[in-house]
């Protein structure tokens, strides 16, 4: 049966920026094994596969696929997802559309600026607090000093589907400094640390920006993420838990990408409801191919 393919680039202000997202529709049943390559081909960080009829809750379907294996949550496909829904699937609907994923269901809202700009934005899965790990021990596997670390917040691994690390760095200059040595991390991820890494400082190049950021994962070798959509739902956790801003309820602009020549912009608003954290995550989706698989 046909299946359409469709292209998007997801925290993106203008297109061939943020990050690569392939969109594979269709009703035919795919094997994994055939998911798992189709990602592979496309070789973006993650591909997902949705079937276009909603299920009887009302939600659509995803599986997400990296190059190397399939996960249970992550950002950027989620928005980019539901928007080719939203566009190709449902052009007349309104409302959120809802995604269903291995972790559970996922809304997408979608808002429009006075500019009148349409930015895609999904509501977090619970995010859990793991352990800390010393600032030394994660710097030597970054290729930077412990006094880049802002010794003031801590080194701690955050969950929600995937984990990652968070590193508050003090510049970004540091940032920017930044490598992930896999064969230096091999003992933090012997104790179970994941090798994904989402650093940030507050020091933007973008006046209109709150925060810098990057993200490190493993997949085949180390890859950098444009966007990372799950690590700044991480980083809205962290930010609430340890209070990095004044406020209990935060707004903030976040740019990425810059050091991968795809510049992106993730928006995060997080806040505390009944002592729990809520937090979403917005962007801009860009189109830019779509046809049909061979």
């Amino acid at each position: 049966m046909t299946h359409r393919f469709y292209i998007v680039d997801v925290f993106a202000e203008r297109p061939y920026a943020g990050n690569q997202l392939a969109v594979v529709v269709g009703e035919g049943i795919l094997s994994d094994e055939t998911m798992q390559q189709i990602a592979a081909e496309t070789n973006y960080s993650e591909t997902t596969f949705v079937t276009p009829t909603p299920e009887p809750d009302g939600g659509y379907r995803v599986r997400i696929f990296t190059p190397a294996r399939e996960i249970a949550f992550a950002g950027h496909p989620i928005l980019g997802t539901a928007w080719v829904i939203r566009h190709h699937v449902l052009p007349e609907a309104s409302g959120p559309v809802r995604l269903n994923l291995a972790l559970g269901q996922v809304p997408v809202t979608f808002e429009r600026s006075a500019e009148g700009r349409e930015a895609a934005w999904f509501l977090a899965p619970p995010v859990a607090l793991g352990k800390t790990c010393a600032p030394e021990r994660i710097a030597a596997a970054l290729g930077i000093s412990p006094e880049d670390i802002d010794a003031s917040y801590p080194v701690q691994q955050f969950s929600a589907g995937t984990s990652a690390m968070i590193v508050p760095l003090r510049s970004l200059d540091a940032l920017r400094r930044s490598r992930l040595d896999l064969d230096a991390y091999a003992a933090l991820a012997a104790e179970g640390f994941p090798s994904l890494v989402y650093l940030f400082c507050s020091q933007t190049r973008d006046p209109r920006n709150d925060l810098s950021a990057r993200f490190f994962f493993e997949a085949h070798g180390v890859r950098e993420d444009p966007a990372t959509g799950n690590g700044a739902a991480f980083l809205g956790a962290y930010l609430l838990e340890h209070r990095f801003f004044p406020e209990s309820d935060i707004s903030v602009r976040i740019e990425q990408g810059h050091e991968v020549r795809r510049p992106s912009l993730v928006m995060l608003r997080a806040r505390r409801v009944d002592g729990s954290s809520e937090v979403s995550v917005g962007g801009y989706v860009i189109p830019t191919v779509q046809g049909e698989l061979a």
